[in-house]
């Protein structure tokens, strides 16, 4: 890594909803709680808060399973490596399915031959932000009667023609973990279209979801640390010096954070993360209205690096940008630019390391695939961030060094 290119700052390489102190006062906020800003946001009757994303799954493919009695679970060849946890801590079938080439999407054809009358629930994900075709996976979905659950944990404010993501299903589930936006540090929100699956997802919740005080002093005291680390100067050392241990040791998925415990913690999400949450919530939307403005014109200047190619939204699509991901020719051309950006405290970095199949601590969760596309997409993409604290100056450094990198062949 260029000396050059070295920062005393670190950008995270996401873009998370800056915290401020005041969002810690021990009091409800006046407007409403964070379930009731959150319905309101998202335009539904009512959403269920659970202590992650990934809690938020577990309860709903447990409550389908306990409707239908299916077992089979359709997900992404790529996708985030919880996801895969959730359905083995159900008890269930992993099935994955191959991406479309160059696309966050469901191969189609791979999606139907993997549907029949044993599958429970289809999972399109917008990876990232962006916006999945869920209307191609709900048909197929409808014609073996399984349901239908949006991976949204990326994608809260993201919208399809005016319609919030994640109500395009069956279900939907979002996540207020660290760098989505929106945080109570670890949390989750879960939303359905139906009444009567909602009262389901409430029941199940109530059943297989406790109070656990350790857990949520726990999370409570991360959320204080976030509060005092989120910042340039602090992430160098709270993330930036991690981050480069693990490149020097070679070590890919400790870098982004990729190795997680079987063992996902079940608890409730307390009251005082949610007023943080519903205090910070005052922000969020012209947040992500300067983010989706960022990104735009960063889109457009990444767009004239011949090489580069940015994944963007289908038509009607406003996502979310917590970074940009961008796809480059090749595998070699991606690692070139990756040993010069990676660990330069620049926001630049990966989304997920591998295909599922390919994570060695998932073998004997998840069986080997023939999953070409979502195997090259992993080798080939990277992620630059939409941080606000990403300026132009340093932006445009990340673009000389892609441009360089791919004038020279990687």
């Amino acid at each position: 890594m260029p000396s050059t290119l070295r920062r005393s700052r670190e950008i995270p390489p996401t873009a998370g909803l800056p915290p401020r102190w005041r969002d810690l006062l021990p009091w409800p906020p006046a407007g409403g709680d964070l379930a009731h800003r959150l319905a309101g946001f998202l335009q539904v009757e009512a959403v269920q808060l659970e202590c992650s994303g990934t809690a938020a799954l577990i309860v709903a493919l447990t409550a389908l399973h306990r409707l239908g009695g299916r077992r089979a679970v359709v997900v992404p060849a790529y996708t985030c490596p919880l996801v895969a946890l959730a359905v083995a801590h159900c008890g269930l079938e992993l099935r994955l399915c191959d991406l479309a080439p160059g696309s966050i999407d469901f191969d189609a054809g791979a999606l139907a031959r993997l549907c029949d009358r044993d599958t429970l629930a289809v999972v399109p994900t917008h990876l990232g932000g962006r916006i999945a075709d869920v209307d191609t996976a709900r048909a197929i979905a409808e014609k073996v009667g399984a349901f239908v659950v949006e991976d949204a944990a990326q994608a809260l404010g993201a919208r399809r023609n005016g319609r919030a993501v994640g109500l395009a299903g069956d279900a939907g589930f979002f996540s207020l973990a660290v760098g989505k936006g929106l945080t109570t540090f670890e949390g989750g929100v879960l939303v359905a279209r139906d009444v009567a699956l909602r009262r389901e997802f409430a029941r199940t919740s109530g059943e297989i979801v406790p109070h656990r005080f350790g857990w949520e002093l726990r999370r409570s005291l991360e959320l204080l640390g976030y509060h005092a680390a989120y910042r340039p100067s602090l992430l160098r050392l709270a993330y930036g010096a991690p981050l480069r241990r693990a490149l020097r040791r070679g070590d890919a998925v400790g870098a982004v954070g990729d190795a997680f415990s079987p063992d996902i913690p079940l608890h409730s999400l307390g009251r005082w993360r949610q007023h943080v949450g519903a205090r910070a919530f005052t922000r969020l939307p012209a947040f992500l209205a300067a983010a989706a403005e960022r990104a735009a014109r960063r889109m457009a200047r990444l767009n004239q690096v011949t090489g580069v190619r940015v994944l963007a939204d289908p038509a009607g699509g406003q996502g979310t940008w917590p970074f940009l991901l961008l796809q480059l020719p090749d595998e070699a051309t991606r690692d070139a630019a990756l040993a010069r950006l990676w660990g330069a405290g620049l926001g630049v970095s990966r989304l997920f390391i591998h295909a599922l199949p390919d994570y060695a601590y998932l073998r004997g969760l998840v069986a080997d695939a023939d999953v070409p596309n979502a195997r090259a997409f992993a080798a080939a993409t990277l992620t630059v961030s939409n941080s606000p604290w990403l300026d132009d100056a340093a932006f445009e450094a990340i673009c000389d060094v892609l441009v360089s990198t791919l004038r020279s062949g990687a």
